[in-house]
């Protein structure tokens, strides 16, 4: 979804997963079938070795729920050969798909960490849409949204929402909608669940702009603070453990 992602932001991740991890990248607009068909080439080149006379080249398909790993199959196969939809889980088991030149393509569920941490991997991964909305509070996911827009891309809330001045916090952002929308409900109160879909359905189908949730330099920021914490948790724990060994020594 290159086209809904901030080009500056996806530039730097090319970089940095090229240069950090070592992998290829590729930038896709779901729809171009012409771009998405640079995925099998990319595969043809790092498998030179492989003889497609005798085995079929198997390429796999997987990540997160909802950023349209069924879509670039269909487009791939230039037909409807798996199940799409703009929501988290509708693939519900691997299908494989045949295309020319012997090439086998796997469609899979999307799939998430066991565990997201941080917190704020969690909401933004809500705000793109990958997890469930049933499973969430809409409005808090919202609210991590507005706060984020409005520290990020200033200039771009101001100019949707026809703020003239930029709200003090997310939750201002929110109320500030509500009014110039005219999201009330009974007694003027600003009904915050019709500003969460506005804003969330804004940013999911690219309304609000070109908005990426989070930079290489963030993720890395984050990881050096979760490793610190766990550390820090690590060394209270053995302290805690090794006051009782004393009390225990001290009791005999």
């Amino acid at each position: 979804k290159r086209d809904l992602a901030d080009p500056e932001i996806t530039r730097q991740w090319q970089n940095w997963l090229e240069k950090e991890r070592g992998v290829r990248t590729i930038t896709l607009t779901h729809n171009q079938r012409n771009e998405a068909l640079g995925i099998l080439k990319l595969a043809q080149e790092m498998t030179p070795d492989h003889d497609r006379q005798k085995s079929a080249l198997r390429v796999m398909i997987l990540g997160i729920p909802n950023v349209g790993k069924s879509t670039i199959i269909n487009t791939l196969a230039g037909r409807p050969a798996a199940k799409t939809g703009n929501e988290p889980a509708v693939t519900r088991a691997q299908q494989a798909i045949k295309l020319p030149d012997n090439i086998l393509l796997y469609d899979t569920p999307g799939f998430l960490w066991p565990k997201l941490s941080p917190e704020a991997c969690g909401y933004r991964l809500a705000v793109t849409g990958a997890i469930r909305s049933s499973v969430l509070d809409f409005e808090d996911v919202a609210l991590f949204e507005a706060e984020f827009l409005r520290q990020a891309y200033p200039e771009l809330i101001k100019t949707r929402y026809g703020f003239d001045e930029l709200p003090v916090d997310g939750l201002a952002v929110m109320d500030g909608i509500a009014a110039k929308r005219r999201f009330f409900g009974r007694g003027g109160i600003p009904d915050l669940h019709k500003v969460s879909e506005v804003l969330l359905n804004e940013f999911r189908a690219g309304t609000l702009g070109r908005v990426s949730l989070e930079t290489p330099a963030m993720v890395e920021q984050e990881a050096d603070e979760a490793a610190r914490a766990a550390a820090e948790k690590a060394e209270q724990e053995a302290k805690k453990e090794k006051g009782k060994k004393k009390g225990r020594s001290g009791k005999r």
